[in-house]
């Protein structure tokens, strides 16, 4: 895994900004792991430095879309500059009383000019694109977070906000908790000596329910619970069917809770004959969390890896100090 400091992080921010010469452009596919982050933090860094000058101080009115990333604006204690959130901005419960901007993919710039914002904070894949254009030509400085996945991706987020925020110090603060935190979970993690085979499913159409296989914050949470998933074999969210299914011999089901809830819960949908006959379905072993926290890997990630393990081996949990 990818391990950068937090103090290392920031340092490379303020490295970065000095470079004024010429915006940041990134093959991202083409890099490999080792490389993601810092040229992650970089691309961002490049793109502030070509902001309109006037939106240096980003200090006064704020949008965000992703709740991972409003998660860290309130951990930061920001959240008096917040005037608006998106859909996805759940925890903590007071970000629901703030303004919506709609769904981060599908976000609205006239609705998000109206909050007369200085600054929109937007998770890797926020868009459309258009809207976001619609938003910088009108005087908003738009910030999409790097797309780095897992604890490093946390990181990497709480870095790039404590810069942008003018909050440097309170950000090395959080990410260092936040280390420690997933560093003591990991540790009772490891003393765990079952793997139970799990099969998150994102949702269910027709008789191919949608999946999560690797290089997924499914598959990142997964192993970060010590267990093992059960659609490995599949890259990214895809359709498997039945027999598929079957085959991949989950010991368990895990979904969000407001899409399990879709489908009458977590008991109908054991029943269901694509998981009925397997293990977790003899068993009625099925999983539901809320899905920003199981999902979003912000701040509170820790605590989603020791709900799921205890949720998934409560017995083991409990010997593991979990």
């Amino acid at each position: 895994m990818l391990c950068m400091s937090s103090t290392a992080l920031s340092q490379f921010l303020k490295t970065a900004f000095r470079f004024r010469d010429k915006a940041v452009s990134v093959p991202w596919r083409q890099l490999r792991a080792s490389q993601f982050m810092t040229a992650a933090v970089a691309a961002m860094a490049g793109f502030l430095l070509h902001a309109p000058a006037q939106a240096q101080d980003l200090t006064r009115r704020i949008v965000v879309a992703g709740g991972d990333l409003t998660e860290i604006v309130f951990a930061l204690d920001a959240e008096d500059q917040l005037v608006g959130v998106d859909q996805t901005s759940t925890w903590p419960p007071q970000a629901q009383d703030l303004p919506q901007i709609g769904y981060v993919r599908r976000l609205s710039a006239e609705g998000i000019l109206s909050l007369d914002p200085d600054l929109l904070i937007a998770a890797h894949d926020a868009g459309p694109d258009l809207a976001l254009q619609q938003l910088r030509r009108a005087g908003v400085l738009v910030v999409q977070a790097p797309d780095v996945d897992g604890a490093d991706g946390v990181m990497a987020k709480i870095a790039l906000v404590g810069e942008i925020l003018n909050r440097e110090d309170d950000a090395q603060v959080l990410a260092a908790q936040f280390q420690a935190d997933l560093a003591a979970v990991q540790a009772k993690v490891a003393t765990l000596t079952r793997k139970p085979r799990v099969l998150f499913i994102l949702s269910i159409a027709g008789n191919a329910p949608i999946v999560g296989g690797h290089d997924t914050a499914a598959d990142d949470i997964i192993r970060l619970a010590g267990a093992t998933n059960a659609a490995a074999a599949v890259s990214g969210y895809k359709p498997m069917g039945r027999e598929a299914i079957l085959a991949s011999q989950p010991d368990a089901l895990l979904l969000m809770s407001h899409h399990a809830d879709t489908f009458g819960g977590a008991d109908a949908i054991l029943i269901r004959p694509e998981f009925a006959l397997t293990p977790a379905g003899q068993a009625g072993h099925a999983v539901t969390m809320d899905g920003l926290l199981l999902l979003g890997f912000g701040p509170r990630t820790p605590q989603a890896v020791a709900q799921l393990v205890r949720a998934l081996q409560p017995r083991a949990a409990v010997e593991a100090g979990l």
